[in-house]
């Protein structure tokens, strides 16, 4: 009988004290507030989230696991976060979600370029999710495809969270972006784990085939594939000897 807010707050506090992972409250807040057929566009400071409809039918998402083995608890992930409040710190700013890119390129002279480029993802990353949330409302793809691809690029070269394994599901990916393929790029904590692409239902089994093969023919690992759609958040459900029992 939680409030769905308070569920979130002490899921992120049993990974930040038990399991020793300073992460934020993305996927805790996804769990407990996700919508059937909706988005997610989550304010972390105020903790409020504006559902985003994914009202075209034909567009679905391609999750590829990659399965390199990632662990968050194991220092990457915290010295991403150390970095980015230092880069803070040094910029004046309580978060760098204060910091605008003209402010970021006026006072490069301030970070070194680990630092700055810490803090380009972050100020980045902003703006494209709140750009990605516009365009996906509006059934602007191409843009929602474009800023996927910037995000990955991002992602790998300014907070060098990516590997090998997931920039290679990404370039196998985008091989089809003229046949279907809108977007790609990786998701989660990095790392290894896996890529998000959207594609056209379409053009789903033909994409995936064509990751699957590219992927163990480079690696010799084998990728696992699925296809999804948002849907409701965790919540408790009743099989059917359950209510037959009540």
């Amino acid at each position: 009988q939680l409030d769905p807010l308070q569920k979130a707050l002490l899921c992120q506090k049993a990974e930040n004290d038990f399991a020793g992972v300073p992460c934020g409250i993305m996927d805790q807040c996804t769990s407990v507030m996700g919508r059937d057929g909706a988005l997610l566009l989550l304010d972390c400071r105020t903790r409020t989230a504006q559902l985003t409809p994914l009202a075209d039918p034909d567009v679905v998402a391609l999750i590829v696991n990659s399965n390199v083995k990632h662990e968050l608890n194991d220092g990457g992930y915290a010295v991403r976060r150390r970095q980015c409040e230092e880069a803070a710190v040094a910029l004046g700013a309580a978060a760098l979600r204060d910091v605008d890119i003209t402010q970021l390129e006026l006072a490069r002279d301030r970070l070194d370029d680990v630092h700055y480029r810490r803090a380009r993802h972050v100020v980045t990353e902003n703006i494209r999710t709140v750009e990605a949330a516009e365009a996906i409302r509006r059934g602007e793809w191409p843009t929602v495809g474009r800023l996927m691809v910037e995000s990955h690029a991002s992602l790998r070269d300014d907070f060098e969270v990516s590997c090998e394994e997931l920039d290679l599901l990404v370039a196998l990916a985008m091989e089809g972006a003229a046949n279907g393929v809108i977007g790609s790029r990786m998701t989660g904590g990095g790392f290894g784990g896996c890529t998000i692409s959207l594609v056209r239902r379409a053009a789903l089994d033909a994409v995936s085939s064509h990751i699957s093969e590219g992927y163990f023919r480079k690696t010799g690992r084998r990728a696992t594939v699925f296809a999804t759609r948002p849907v409701d958040g965790a919540r408790v459900v009743k099989s059917p000897s359950m209510e037959n029992a009540s």
